[in-house]
């Protein structure tokens, strides 16, 4: 059934080619589960033509199943190069696999690595008082440990 799933998704994934798969499972119970991005977000119209590009393909005569399509939501940590690609030029808070979390905004994302960019306030290197300072990390995919965007509201 798992080969079957793939390429009746596969091939809606291709008519659309502006989403993209973040996670796929099949529990023992038959249980189906997809979760999909897209490049300018993802409508219920999405989810609904990816469900049905399925389950119209599949006998439930044969295997009974059950289907769900959802969209990756805000608050769900990133998961794939592409989701930083979509994300540039937006804040996000990085925890790397040193431990250390990193809160900047999203300028650059290869297929290796972010670049995030951020001011701190810091101590001048002589005299009294503060300066503001520009900082820049560059983190490879490997490293993140954990990567969401930050909401901010205005």
């Amino acid at each position: 059934m798992r080969e079957k799933v793939l390429q009746l998704l596969d091939k809606a994934l291709e008519d659309n080619p502006s989403l993209f798969l973040i996670d796929f499972t099949i529990t023992d119970a038959n249980q189906i589960r997809i979760t999909i991005d897209g490049d300018t977000g993802v409508s219920v119209n999405d989810c609904i033509q990816i469900s049905r590009a399925i389950e119209h393909n599949l006998d439930r005569e044969e295997e009974d199943f059950s289907l769900e399509v959802m969209s990756a939501g805000v608050s769900q940590p990133l998961q794939v190069a592409r989701q930083y690609k979509k994300n540039i030029g937006r804040k996000l808070q990085v925890k790397t696999e040193e431990g250390e979390s990193i809160e900047g905004e999203l300028t650059q994302a290869t297929d290796n690595e972010v670049t995030l960019n951020w001011k701190t306030r810091e101590p001048k290197p002589v005299g009294k008082g503060k300066h503001t300072v520009k900082k820049e990390a560059v983190v490879p995919y490997n490293n993140i440990v954990e990567a969401k965007v930050m909401i901010t509201f205005n």
